[in-house]
C-alpha cells in the first residue's frame, strides 16, 4: 500500500473493522465500540467501497464473512496490536505508573510453575500492569518470528527456535509417572519397560514434541502410544488408575502428583534436563518497557529456582 493510501486513511476504521469482523453484527459492534448504530453502518460502507468487497453479507437474519473478510479477520488483531505499540512507545518505562498489559505465550507447564512468580512480581513492582498469559500451539513454535511480533514474548524450551532473543530462565528434570496402584510397576523403571507399557505422550508431531521422548528413542526404545494430549497438565491424570506411563517435568509432576494420584519414578537413563528461555522479537530488543519486562521474568526465574 502506498504512502498517498494510508494518508487518506481513517485508523479508526481498522478498529471497527476488527469489531465489525469478531461480532459479524453492527448493533453488537456499535455497542462494543461505544458509538451509534449508524456511525458503524457508515464505518462498514467506507470499508466496502476501500476494498471493493461487502465483507459482511446478509444471509437470512445475520451477517456472513466474505472469503476477503476471512483473510482480514486473521490479521485485524496483529495489526491493531502493532499500531499500538507504536504509540505506546517511550523513550522511558516508569513501573510505578505503567498503565498498560504485557501478552507473554506460555504452555500450561510454564503457566503452572513460572506464571504465580511472574505475576506476583509484575503486582509488586508494577500495579497498574496487567499480565496476559496466551496459550501456546505448534502454530507459534512453528512460525515464531510472525507469532512474536504480535505479544511480547514466548516462553519455550531451547532445541525449538534459533536466531531468536532468547533470555534464558530456568531448568527443570524430567521424571517417570505411574499410577500410584500400577502393580506392574516398582520403585523403578527399566528401559525394558518403557517400551512394553502403553504411553501418555504430549503433542507427538514433527514439530511438537517431549524432548525427553525423543532422547528415548535415540537409545532404541519406542513408545508404544496409546493417548496423546496437548496440555501437560492433563498427562497425569491420563495416567492415573490405568497402566500407563508419561514423562513430566519435575516440577510440575511434584504439584500435581498428590491430587492426580500417581508416582514419581525417575527415568532409567541419563535425561538432558529441560532448559527454559523467554524468546522475543529483535524489534524489542532495546524498548525499555520490554527490558524491564526481562528483568522481572529473570527474577520470577530466581525465585522459582529458590523454591
Amino acid at each position: 500500500m502506498s504512502a498517498d493510501v494510508l494518508r487518506n486513511l481513517d485508523l479508526n476504521l481498522l478498529l471497527t473493522l476488527d469489531v465489525l469482523l469478531q461480532e459479524k453484527n453492527v448493533t453488537r459492534a456499535a455497542s462494543r465500540l461505544g458509538v451509534t448504530q449508524p456511525a458503524v453502518s457508515a464505518a462498514l460502507g467506507r470499508l466496502r467501497r476501500h476494498f471493493g468487497d461487502e465483507l459482511l453479507r446478509r444471509s437470512g437474519n445475520r451477517y456472513e464473512m466474505t472469503p476477503l473478510a476471512e483473510q482480514l479477520a486473521a490479521t485485524t488483531g496483529a495489526a491493531l496490536l502493532g499500531v499500538r505499540r507504536v504509540f505506546e512507545a517511550t523513550p522511558t518505562f516508569d513501573p510505578v505508573t505503567a498503565d498498560r498489559e504485557f501478552t507473554i505465550i506460555m504452555s500450561d507447564y510454564s503457566a503452572i510453575v513460572l506464571g504465580d512468580h511472574l505475576a506476583t512480581a509484575i503486582e509488586r513492582e508494577a500495579p497498574g500492569v496487567r499480565l496476559r498469559l496466551q496459550e501456546q500451539g505448534a502454530e507459534a513454535v512453528n512460525h515464531p518470528m510472525e507469532t512474536l511480533r504480535s505479544v511480547d514474548g514466548m516462553v519455550l524450551p531451547h532445541g525449538f527456535l534459533t536466531d531468536i532473543p532468547v533470555l534464558d530462565l530456568f531448568e527443570d528434570s524430567w521424571v517417570c509417572v505411574v499410577a500410584a496402584e500400577n502393580s506392574q510397576v516398582g520403585d523403578d523403571l527399566t528401559l525394558e519397560e518403557l517400551g512394553e507399557l502403553p504411553w501418555v505422550v504430549t503433542y507427538n508431531a514433527p514439530t511438537a514434541f517431549t524432548p525427553a521422548v525423543r532422547q528415548l528413542q535415540m537409545l532404541g526404545v519406542e513408545p508404544r502410544v496409546q493417548v496423546v494430549v496437548e496440555s501437560f497438565s492433563a498427562v497425569p491424570f491420563m495416567v492415573a488408575g490405568t497402566n500407563r506411563v508419561a514423562l513430566m517435568q519435575g516440577m510440575l509432576a511434584e504439584r500435581l502428583a498428590p491430587s492426580a494420584k500417581v508416582r514419581i519414578l525417575p527415568c532409567p537413563w541419563e535425561v538432558v534436563p529441560l532448559a527454559e528461555g523467554f524468546w522475543w522479537h529483535p524489534m524489542q530488543q532495546s524498548d525499555p518497557a520490554h527490558l524491564w519486562l526481562r528483568a522481572v521474568i529473570r527474577r520470577a526465574s530466581v525465585d522459582l529456582s529458590s523454591e
